[in-house]
């Protein structure tokens, strides 16, 4: 159940472990949601066998794996209900008390009927079940810890970062800042129309690449071309933006320097070795147990009345790199066996015997050169497409 793009891609690495395996059969299917008009197009360029929503309402099903709760209740299947981020970092404070809590952890996320619990709820570290315990106790039966697929992968890919950077055209001896954005107002990319300019004006060309990750909730919410029209003048000038639909991670893994926000993406980069600066650090969506919050505390804040080339300065003789580790420990407590312990849990649920080898983390394929992502560029990537290469060993 593919309600975004967030969604659908984070279930692509769930949906690799069934891999070659003739005795399943993958459906996708997108119930409605505020956030998905982008999805068919991105479900049609992987070819995938796509049923109607009314239909799959129709159906009864052997196992139903969703990144989100709306309409799970409506699918008749075990439900696998799993986090579409990293670790659960935001809370809810603004929309009155009876939407209050931790983002994933509420109730009415994990229950949204009120009544139907999931066949399993995964979560990525074993201290969610202590919060668990205190918004949703009668989950605790069906919650397995199971780690993190996007952190096993990058930590997989991390040997490989000179080969992103190859084939991203960082061979020339140019650094990449990555400037990251979650969605929502409070978010960095709320911050974009004064932050890319100064990236631009500031960081000389010949020394500086400049590549933008932004949330797909916020393509989504504003419409591809106004995004791209929002954001034109920085791309004319040779800043690259990463279209929705590709694959974000090597990107990340390549930049030598982070600038983020309260988000997911922002958090995986604790594991690059990149020192990170923080644009946006809105306390009110902290959840403050997450790692996030930790790492709003350990990275420092960018300010608007120094130099950029002096902030990055400080940023990078100011990192050690023991303090992001302790961080990026806390996306997972089971680091590397994501795939051992969600393929277990999925043929379980099943009734199938596993298939009789080890579920191998493949590192992450290489990414087309940042070029193709500037207005002299294709912006029309497909997941398909996009970064087809394999890692060299």
């Amino acid at each position: 159940m593919v309600h975004t793009i967030t969604y659908v891609k984070r279930l692509l690495d769930v949906l690799a472990l069934l891999e070659a395996d003739f005795r399943i059969q993958v459906l996708f299917t997108a119930p409605p949601h505020v956030f998905g008009d982008e999805v068919p197009r991105f479900l049609a360029a992987l070819g995938s066998a796509v049923l109607p929503w009314q239909a799959v309402t129709r159906m009864t099903f052997d196992l139903a794996l969703a990144a989100g709760p709306g309409g799970v209740c409506e699918v008749r299947a075990p439900l696998v209900a799993l986090p579409h981020g990293a670790a659960y970092l935001k809370r809810i404070t603004e929309a009155g008390p009876a939407e209050a809590g931790v983002a994933g952890l509420r109730r009415r996320d994990i229950v949204p009927d009120g009544r139907t619990l999931p066949a399993a709820l995964v979560v990525p570290h074993s201290d969610e079940l202590r919060a668990l315990a205190r918004s949703c106790p009668e989950a605790l039966p069906v919650a397995s810890v199971v780690g993190d697929p996007v952190h096993d992968r990058i930590a997989a890919s991390l040997p490989y970062r000179a080969a992103y950077r190859r084939a991203l055209g960082l061979d020339d001896g140019r650094h990449l800042v990555v400037a990251v954005s979650t969605w929502g107002p409070h978010s960095s990319f709320g911050r974009i129309e004064t932050l890319l300019p100064r990236l631009t004006a500031e960081l000389p060309v010949d020394r500086y690449r400049i590549a933008v990750l932004v949330h797909p909730n916020v393509w989504a919410g504003h419409s591809p071309w106004q995004v791209r029209t929002w954001l034109a003048h920085c791309t004319r000038q040779g800043v690259s933006v990463v279209p929705p639909e590709a694959d974000w991670r090597p990107v990340l893994l390549a930049g030598d320097w982070i600038i983020g926000d309260h988000g997911s993406v922002t958090l995986y980069g604790t594991l690059t070795g990149a020192p990170i600066l923080l644009a946006a650090s809105p306390e009110q969506e902290i959840n403050p147990d997450s790692p996030a919050a930790a790492l709003a505390m350990t990275a420092p804040a960018l300010t608007p009345t120094v130099p950029l080339t002096t902030q990055l300065a400080y940023a990078l003789d100011e990192y050690r790199s023991h303090e992001y580790a302790a961080i990026a420990a806390r996306i997972t407590s089971e680091p590397g066996r994501f795939n051992r312990n969600m393929r277990r849990l999925m043929y379980r649920l099943l009734g199938l015997g596993q298939p009789a080898h080890e579920p191998v983390t493949v590192p992450l394929p290489l990414p087309p050169a940042l070029d193709s992502w500037t207005t002299s560029g294709n912006w029309a990537h497909t997941p398909g497409g996009a970064g087809r290469g394999e890692v060299p060993a």
